[in-house]
């Protein structure tokens, strides 16, 4: 660790998080610590242009920037005018959450004189570091970003992962729920069966099965939802399903929070939607898959007292992950009846 701890009154800050939808929603309790600590302060948040919605909304926040990833990544001309715009804003402070070498010669080029982050990925650009341990799985995502506030002397103060509701999306939702016949006194069942490598991917049969017997046991209704390039496992899991079945791919993530408000139970994969549902409350089963303790429930799991994690060691040495030669056996282990059966003694707890 380089020039622990701070007591600058920082004017203008800049939080930088360029990657996953689930990795920014981990990373708000960040922004709502330094709204806490510096309540005067200019506060912006740099997310991809598809992580938008995750933060759009958000009370702690001044501004978003948005990175869109092939501009800026795509030539040096393309990051040299971001730069050269991010500059102009003068910030005195930025938080590096997630280490890359284009953030962090970003926030170098940008002239802010104080650039705090992890030892890795270019980290001499930077002014502040600390070490890098997030592979080992220690803790939660969101504790590891936590740290970077530590780092200058905060006593982090906030209240979890925050999910913004967009009133557009809101009146979009109860107009689609309608449109189905679905009435505020049904029992709504979201599945989000996609995710970002088919590592994590519960097989679409299992989907399929576990929603049929909560359909047959609970009454729920059905909403499958899925990001834009996942309308192949939706339409699948809908498919090979007994009960009816609303199949909702490729609506917005602001559309899908709404959504999710709506629900009951939420069966899922390991991927964002997973952690927006934890954060508006919603209670949900997920199914991990893989063994390396970087990307373990330990780290990524929902931060959630109404949330339920299957995840399955069967011996693997190594874990391969998508080049996997045992046909993802640590997936085929959850088997349904434990979902469902999981699924049930939750929606049987107090406060679901």
């Amino acid at each position: 660790m380089t020039q622990a701890g701070s007591s600058q009154n920082f004017s203008r800050i800049l939080i930088i998080r360029a990657d996953r939808i689930g990795d920014t929603v981990l990373s708000t309790p960040v922004i709502e610590a330094m709204r806490t600590a510096y309540p005067s302060a200019h506060i912006a948040v740099m997310v991809q242009t598809y992580v938008k919605d995750v933060v759009a909304n958000n009370p702690f926040l001044n501004e978003i920037i948005i990175y869109n990833k092939k501009q800026v990544e795509g030539d040096w001309l393309g990051f040299s005018q971001f730069a050269w715009e991010i500059r102009k804003k003068k910030f005195d402070l930025a938080l590096i959450l997630h280490p890359t070498n284009i953030v962090h010669s970003l926030a170098f080029l940008a002239g802010i004189p104080r650039r705090v982050g992890y030892d890795r990925k270019m980290a001499f650009l930077l002014t502040d570091t600390i070490k890098d341990t997030k592979h080992l799985g220690q803790k939660h995502e969101m504790e590891y970003v936590l740290d970077l506030v530590r780092h200058l002397g905060i006593d982090p103060v906030h209240h979890g992962p925050y999910a913004p509701l967009d009133a557009r999306s809101e009146q979009w939702a109860d107009e689609l729920l309608s449109k189905y016949g679905l009435t505020p006194q049904d029992k709504i069942l979201a599945l989000h069966p996609g995710t970002s490598c088919r590592s994590k991917m519960w097989p679409a049969a299992y989907f399929a099965g576990a929603a049929d017997e909560l359909v047959r046991r609970e009454g729920f209704k059905v909403l499958v939802l899925g990001g834009p390039d996942e309308k192949g496992i939706t339409q699948d899991v809908v498919r090979r399903m007994s009960a009816p079945a609303i199949e909702l791919a490729g609506i917005s993530v602001s559309q899908d929070t709404s959504i999710l408000k709506r629900c009951q139970l939420l069966l899922t994969t390991d991927c964002g939607i997973m952690h927006i549902a934890a954060a508006l409350g919603v209670p949900l089963v997920v199914i991990f898959g893989r063994k390396q303790p970087g990307i373990s429930p330990i780290r990524f799991g929902p931060v959630s007292k109404q949330g339920r994690v299957l995840h399955k060691d069967v011996g693997c040495r190594q874990c391969l992950a998508h080049e996997c030669t045992r046909g993802f056996a640590c997936l085929q282990a959850v088997r349904v009846d434990e979902v469902v059966d999981a699924a049930q003694a939750l929606l049987k707890e107090p406060h679901a």
